[in-house]
């Protein structure tokens, strides 16, 4: 079965991965619009540009590169995860996790800023991971704070990532304010440029709408069929596996895992936190909390020791997301 197989590191499991995520693009492919315009960058960077990347692509084209990227992204935080031990033995259950998130909605499988910023996301997180064990990371915080505010100008509620460094520190570290005095250094550097490049073309009042997003209210609602919300269920019955399962293993784990845990958890926290800055109220802004749920559930995956139970709770996952992109 799926979760026993990829509870090794086989070759195969590359293979099954891939089909996999393509399998569950398949109802996105078979039902596109006639047009479909992505939009992958913030005005604050297609205005300075004076055109959006990617406007000429057909729907087809779209979902294909999308399919691409997730699954470089699901690899790329597998070697992570495998790298740091986090799962206490190596395999492929995050990718199969990752593959598997990505398909939830459908508006997850067509280009979008979120997309874009969970390349960064996975690499902030390796780097938060590799501060519990350097001496000066003094460093490593400045190069955070310079890929915070490249993603907050791709999308800007990314911006929230900042305080996610600072609970790293809190989490990681022994207080020492240069350490977080330089992350806000780096963010500062990116969009002090970026003002400069507004000023000198005399744009300085579309420079400060960047910031707009500050002032929007607090959200009451969102943006998805009610519907939509079934395909969680099995989804949330797998979290609750993992807490009933972490709490057993939690004290037991070393304590860099135990950490990465919590922070992991902070970043969830900060993601849900920061919707309000998104305009549209959109379901995409969730697809950064996919990193960080995808690790969870492969935590849940590899020491779930009822064989029927989590074989059968996955496949009821991926039949319920194939359902309702069909129906």
């Amino acid at each position: 079965m799926l979760i026993n197989q990829h509870r090794t590191l086989s070759g195969l499991n590359v293979f099954l991965v891939i089909l996999v995520g393509t399998v569950l693009c398949l109802g996105v492919y078979l039902h596109l619009p006639e047009k479909l315009t992505p939009v992958l960058f913030e005005p604050g960077i297609s205005n300075l540009l004076g055109f959006q990347i990617g406007a000429e692509l057909s729907p087809q084209s779209n979902v294909f590169i999308t399919l691409i990227l997730t699954i470089l992204q699901a690899f790329y935080l597998n070697r992570v995860v495998n790298h740091f031990n986090l799962l206490g033995k190596p395999n492929f259950l995050t990718a199969l996790m990752f593959m598997t998130l990505v398909s939830v909605f459908i508006p997850f499988l067509v280009l979008s800023p979120t997309l874009i910023c969970n390349f960064i996301t996975i690499w902030m997180v390796q780097k938060l991971f590799n501060i519990y064990k350097h001496a000066d990371v003094k460093g490593i915080m400045f190069d955070l704070g310079l890929l915070v505010a490249l993603g907050s100008l791709i999308y800007f509620p990314f911006i929230v990532m900042l305080l996610l460094i600072w609970a790293s520190l809190v989490i990681f570290r022994a207080f020492s304010w240069r350490e977080w005095i330089t992350p806000l250094l780096g963010v500062t550097v990116v969009y002090f440029l970026l003002a400069v490049c507004y000023y000198w073309l005399e744009r300085m009042n579309e420079f400060y709408e960047i910031f707009r997003p500050f002032t929007y209210s607090l959200p009451t609602r969102l943006n998805m069929d009610v519907h939509d919300y079934f395909v969680l269920i099995p989804i949330v019955v797998a979290i609750g596996g993992f807490l009933f399962i972490l709490k057993d293993n939690f004290f037991k784990s070393v304590v860099q895992v135990r950490k990465s845990f919590q922070l992991l958890f902070v970043m969830l926290i900060l993601i849900f936190g920061s919707f309000y800055l998104n305009p549209d109220k959109s379901v995409n802004h969730f697809l950064l909390t996919i990193p960080a749920l995808s690790i969870y559930l492969a935590y849940f995956f590899t020491y779930a020791k009822i064989k029927w139970f989590y074989e059968t709770l996955y496949l009821i996952i991926l039949a319920t997301i194939i359902y309702f992109q069909f129906f």
